[in-house]
């Protein structure tokens, strides 16, 4: 069994450490947390992690090394374990936002294999839409790391280059969503009910569709087709949101939010 080191315990790294002991493909005790204050780690401790606050120590014990550190500790933590790293044996995953692996590659040095993972906040539920990237990963190594994070939810691997198209889309795109089943539940009030009783309506009406296209692998448009009558209500309602720019609404917010990730990351380094 595989000896992991997450360095930098936040809420991403420890949703991954609870989601890979509870599908059984790490032991607790195989798991090692790191945080400068341990004292928020002793649940963790309890349920059998192994916790630090030596970041050096805890990547040479492991094999696989998961950074999440903040973007601004990153430097300093790739300066402090860098001679620890062993490329013949290390594996080092990040899921720190804006980093390319070539960034954390310069530090650690050319050999070390690096696979770049961006979840997004359903990693708390086990429902992440994680999306991975690397330049140098054995294909052997792409697929452990997708088995690890599929603990979490869906794997996608896609290009290094559209990393930030994929933060848009799948971290900046849980607001989207949660706020489209806000707008519904506030139309629910509006007709007459109460407000926990709408959004309790829209949110499993929203999750029964998102259902209904990942277990029939269908097209939205033929789901669609099943709900709209001629002359009915429910043409009659999505044409009107549509007059009013509802995808278009949709699109042109998923490209802006790309286009400022982008920005951002380039500001970043």
């Amino acid at each position: 069994m595989k000896k992991i080191a997450i360095i930098g315990s936040g809420n991403i790294g420890l949703s991954l450490a609870k989601g890979l002991v509870k599908a059984d493909f790490a032991k607790a005790g195989d798991i090692t947390l790191t945080r400068r204050n341990i004292d928020h780690l002793k649940s963790f401790a309890e349920a059998g992690f192994l916790i630090s606050n030596n970041n050096k120590q805890a990547v040479a014990n492991a094999d696989v090394v998961i950074l999440a550190v903040l973007p601004q500790q990153l430097n300093m933590v790739l300066d402090e374990i860098n001679s620890s790293v062993n490329p013949a044996k290390h594996l080092v995953i990040s899921v720190i936002s804006g980093v390319s692996c070539a960034a954390v590659r310069e530090k650690l040095g050319n050999e070390v294999e690096v696979i770049r993972v961006m979840p997004n906040t359903a990693i708390a539920i086990g429902q992440s839409m994680t999306c991975m990237a690397s330049d140098n990963a054995s294909a052997e190594n792409i697929a452990e790391v997708t088995k690890m994070f599929e603990t979490v939810g869906s794997v996608v691997k896609i290009n290094e280059d559209l990393m930030t198209s994929a933060t848009a889309l799948c971290a900046c795109g849980i607001a989207f969503f949660l706020r489209a089943i806000r707008a519904a539940s506030q139309g629910g009030v509006e007709i007459g009910f109460h407000a926990d009783e709408a959004l309790k309506m829209a949110v499993q009406t929203a999750k029964g569709a998102a259902d209904l296209l990942l277990l029939h692998g269908t097209h939205p448009e033929s789901e669609i087709d099943k709900v709209t009558s001629p002359k009915g209500c429910t043409i009659a309602g999505l044409n009107e949101m549509e007059h009013n720019g509802f995808s278009s609404s949709l699109i042109k917010g998923i490209k802006l939010s790309a286009l400022k990730a982008g920005n951002l990351y380039t500001k970043e380094g």
